[in-house]
């Protein structure tokens, strides 16, 4: 094992140069941010970007606010402790984008105007479904920003050198303020920019360290693989073969299907990347976004096949499971083994970057959902002005910053990567069947939207808080507790399954339809043809985009 890594376990790198690093990105996005605000005018402006971007722009954003955190950190720390089981995660995460090509993005597209309830509430009753949409988006985005601010405490935790959690949480802070001072300022155009930027710096450098760890093996993938085996001792041979993580019994087996489901159904249904399809003025252009995040994420996950395995082979799992930042350091522990002090502090900046940006493109969907959702069309009933709406955004962004920070303390050290499942497996339970149902379901109406969403969402929120990742999960070696609640006295798990997919996703699919079927509201086939034309041809979807 290398010397080198092994005297940085406690402090890796030099942590003036890594803040200023990290301080010059910020500055630079700072400013891009304050001026792409100067043309925010309108709330199609604030949420939508004036919808001025084209495909491979936000092709290349959407990128950016997938590749997140636990795409970079939390999947390369996953491979390199649980190798071929780790690199699961990044098949599920790219998967899943084929169901958003094929049955969600143009359609979509064509049928809203600002957020995911605008296309359900075309030919639903607007009110209570407005409502539900909100309240499922705002919990999709919760626990997406727990990853995130679990991301961000662990990079800094390593950086500095910071072990005590007090510590941590004041980074998670800063974080979070940077992140509201972005969303307030820029609107949904500052942030796509950011995202951007973010994105080829992500891929640039994620590309750079991946010849780099293949030079040191002859560019032989069978060499790299070998040295991860021969680092992590005996047993090493389980690191290229399923089941290491999820092959131990039964329950982890269905753990894993249940974590797959999430993971493939998920993403289609992420108000977030959802939100991203009408920064685009045209449906083909939202086809072509898609393509354009394809190509860049699939190319990102295939960087961090040969990075877990590096950080193995060249760090050691022992190095990475030890260090500050936990599972989660795999990558910047790797980037100051292979170019030291300067490339720590280049890839951490990213990955912050990383973070900061997909905070961002969270927190305005967020904001987006309450202001348009919640308060302009069901307390004002749309009978409000677009810069009173934003203003209202504006002051949802600053709430949810400040929950944001409070729960990222909590899941500080939770492995990321797990956490953004559980993201997946929210909004494939409470948005993914009503957004199927309402853009192929003639009969489908109200009420089985309301029995879907809310079925769907209640019923993942309860099983996650029963679960082994809230309390009772301890680890078998050290007696430490690998949940949220860090307590081992407090043990309030009822079901071992730790992703709730598998149970919630098909019972809210079913919800849908017994609450269609057995409800006397009466179909509205008129709609249902008007939205079919709309969300195929696109004919009459620019309508939708004047307030």
């Amino acid at each position: 094992m290398s010397a080198v890594v092994r005297t940085a376990t406690e402090q890796v790198g030099e942590p003036l140069v890594n803040i200023a690093i990290f301080g010059a990105f910020v500055l630079v996005t700072l400013i891009i941010v304050f001026r792409a605000s100067r043309n925010n005018r309108t709330a199609a402006d604030y949420y939508a970007a004036g919808r001025s971007f084209t495909g491979p722009q936000n092709g290349t954003a959407i990128a950016g606010d997938y590749l997140s955190a636990a795409s970079f950190l939390g999947i390369c720390g996953a491979i390199a402790i649980n190798g071929y089981d780790g690199f699961l995660y990044s098949i599920g995460f790219l998967v899943a984008w084929l169901v958003a090509l094929l049955l969600v993005a143009e359609l979509l597209r064509n049928t809203g105007r600002f957020t995911m309830a605008d296309v359900l509430s075309f030919r639903l009753r607007q009110r209570p479904v407005r409502m539900a949409a909100a309240l499922s988006t705002l919990a999709v985005v919760f626990f997406y920003l727990l990853a995130q601010m679990a991301g961000a405490g662990g990079l800094v935790a390593l950086l500095l050198g910071i072990d005590d959690r007090a510590a941590q949480g004041v980074v998670i802070a800063v974080v979070g303020a940077l992140m509201i001072l972005y969303v307030l300022v820029g609107g949904m155009k500052g942030t796509t920019w950011v995202q951007i930027i973010k994105a080829v710096l992500l891929i640039a450098g994620a590309g750079v360290m991946t010849l780099w760890v293949l030079s040191k093996y002859g560019f032989n993938l069978s060499d790299l693989l070998q040295g991860a085996i021969d680092q992590a001792g005996e047993g090493g041979e389980a690191l290229i073969e399923p089941g290491k993580q999820y092959g131990a019994s039964a329950m982890s087996q269905l753990n894993f299907v249940s974590l797959a489901l999430a993971l493939v159904l998920g993403t289609a249904g992420l108000p977030h990347v959802l939100m991203r399809f009408y920064t685009v003025p045209s449906a083909k252009e939202a086809r072509r976004s898609v393509v354009w995040a394809i190509w860049l994420i699939g190319i990102f996950y295939l960087f961090t096949l040969v990075l877990g395995y590096g950080a193995g082979a060249l760090v050691g799992p022992e190095e990475i499971t030890s260090a500050p930042g936990g599972v989660n350091s795999a990558a910047p522990l790797l980037a100051y083994e292979l170019g030291g002090t300067i490339l720590l502090g280049i890839i951490s900046a990213v990955a912050f970057a990383t973070i900061l940006a997909v905070v961002a493109g969270l927190t305005i969907t967020a904001a987006a959902s309450f202001a348009h959702d919640i308060y302009a069309n069901w307390l004002k009933r749309g009978e409000v002005k677009p810069d009173g709406e934003v203003r209202v955004a504006r002051i949802t962004v600053v709430a949810i910053g400040v929950l944001a920070i409070i729960g990222g303390v909590f899941a500080n050290g939770q492995n990321v990567a797990f956490l953004v499942a559980l993201a997946f497996a929210v909004a494939a339970s409470a948005n993914l069947p009503t957004i199927l149902y309402s853009l192929f379901w003639k009969r489908f109406n109200t009420s089985g939207a309301l029995w879907s969403m809310y079925g769907g969402l209640i019923s993942c929120i309860v099983l996650i808080a029963i679960s082994p990742v809230v309390s009772g999960k301890v680890d078998p070696n050290t007696g430490a507790s690998l949940s949220m609640i860090r307590d081992t006295s407090i043990d309030f798990h009822l079901i071992p399954l730790e992703n709730p997919g598998i149970i919630s996703i098909p019972l809210a699919f079913l919800l849908g339809i017994l609450g269609t079927l057995l409800s006397k509201e009466k179909p509205h086939p008129e709609k249902f043809a008007e939205m079919e034309v709309r969300s195929l041809t696109g004919a009459g979807a620019e309508k939708a985009t004047v307030h």
